[in-house]
């Protein structure tokens, strides 16, 4: 854990080099959608025997699967139901409030001129949701609901098979619940997984159908494969490793919690946190130490994983004043930033790049990531900096429309399109307006 004083920060960041794509990764994911788009779904499963955990022959997995996990949950884990229950349903209420800011509306700018929006569902969308050790369940709530609340015609998921050809119940059970909340009976699953999965979800298979729009989280050769596919098929965005800015006055004990609860998520998590003074930095330090001890009896696994993310990226930078300490979290933009100080109201205006904001002390990550409605799966590695994180809009297109009749309005954007069209030397731009003219 390395603690600075803001004096020191502009240096350090110029260090923290952004890793955007990795090469080796690239080339095996460009040999994979090769293969995906010669062979189909003998390619999937080619793949799958190489690096999921078994090759189902039948990709689609039945619904009724799902059904059989959700009741199975119900039997063997009502607590964990009754907390997903709650989860999807404030997923969908704020899912549904979110709809509500996209609307179609026209406007007359002038006469004869009106103009529109449209707002339109995407046809099909797929969700990607990983498997391995940790199967993120919570993630299938946070991308299917948003998706079923846009009004998307057909929703696809797919992850990795386990063993028995099928993907974790968890997930299945999830699946079946987010569709039963929202009342959706458009969804099919496909037990995929890797960069293979997102090449036959991009491009279309014998068996799985094409779609226009992936989201969900994965390892880098998802990413690398949603990078390399964009524009092939639309993509929520790409995400790296998950990363916590913690602005906290002296809260010490819960600031080290929240660091520790996003450095066990994976070694190149990045938590940090902006204190007023080395004594509170210190207390933080002493805090994590004492909390990662306890963790190493309960949980070593965990406790690996945050203290190599600690030692290898974990920073504390104590800031002289508001305006230092606002100036650096816009610069960090971090996917989570939360805000443990007092008067946190009155920073808001100022801070600008984040993937999602926690306001006060009782605001925990941990809220946001599971039951307090708002979505989890957020940008990273700065790019806070020019996009929000996955919400309805990203099932959603808006369009424009436009409607002319005869009007002084009408013939000054008449006229004005003739002459610029001409200056650009577009004469063919230039006689389409002009030949409106008086009809």
């Amino acid at each position: 854990m390395k603690i600075i004083s803001s004096v020191d920060f502009d240096a350090y960041w110029k260090t923290q080099v952004i890793k955007d794509s990795d090469e080796d990764a690239d080339n095996t994911v460009k040999e994979i959608i090769a293969a995906v788009r010669k062979d189909g779904d003998t390619a999937v499963r080619k793949y799958a025997s190489l690096f999921d955990k078994s090759s189902p022959e039948k990709l689609e997995v039945d619904f009724k699967e799902a059904l059989r996990a959700l009741d199975e949950l119900q039997k063997t884990d009502p607590m964990l139901l009754d907390a997903l229950e709650t989860s999807c349903l404030r997923i969908k209420r704020f899912s549904e409030k979110q709809k509500e800011q996209f609307y179609d509306f026209e406007y007359e700018m002038d006469t004869g001129l009106v103009t529109g929006q449209r707002v339109i569902p995407i046809e099909r969308a797929a969700v990607y949701i990983p498997g391995g050790r940790y199967p993120l369940f919570s993630s299938v709530l946070m991308c299917l609901i948003p998706a079923f609340c846009a009004g998307v015609q057909e929703v696809i998921l797919s992850s990795p098979p386990a063993q028995n050809g099928l993907p974790d119940k968890r997930t299945l059970g999830a699946a079946a619940l987010a569709a039963k909340t929202t009342g959706c009976q458009n969804l099919r699953i496909f037990a995929m997984g890797g960069a293979q999965a997102i090449a036959a979800l991009a491009l279309g298979t014998q068996t799985v159908p094409r779609a226009d729009i992936i989201a969900g989280p994965g390892n880098k050769y998802v990413a690398s494969a949603k990078r390399i596919l964009f524009g092939e098929v639309g993509i929520d965005f790409i995400a790296g490793p998950t990363d916590v800015l913690i602005i906290n006055d002296g809260n010490t004990d819960i600031a080290a919690a929240d660091m520790l609860g996003q450095a066990e998520h994976d070694v190149d998590a990045r938590a940090r946190a902006l204190v007023p003074t080395m004594e509170i930095a210190e207390k933080i330090k002493l805090d994590i130490n004492r909390r990662l001890k306890s963790l190493e009896e309960t949980n070593p696994v965990c406790a690996k994983n945050a203290r190599i993310s600690l030692d290898t990226g974990g920073l504390i930078v104590v800031y002289k004043n508001k305006e230092d300490a606002v100036r650096i979290a816009n610069i960090i933009a971090p996917e989570h930033l939360e805000l443990q100080i007092k008067d946190s109201e009155s920073w808001i205006p100022d801070l600008k790049n984040y993937g999602s904001l926690f306001i006060g002390v009782l605001a925990a990550e941990a809220l946001g990531d599971y039951s307090a409605g708002i979505n989890h799966t957020l940008p990273t590695q700065t790019s806070a900096r020019f996009t929000g994180g996955l919400s309805v809009r990203h099932f959603l297109k808006t369009v424009t429309t436009l409607r002319c009749t005869q009007g002084e309005g009408f013939e000054k954007a008449r006229n004005a399109a003739e002459i610029m069209a001409r200056a650009e030397g577009l004469e063919c731009h230039a006689l389409s307006a002009a030949c409106r003219k008086n009809k």
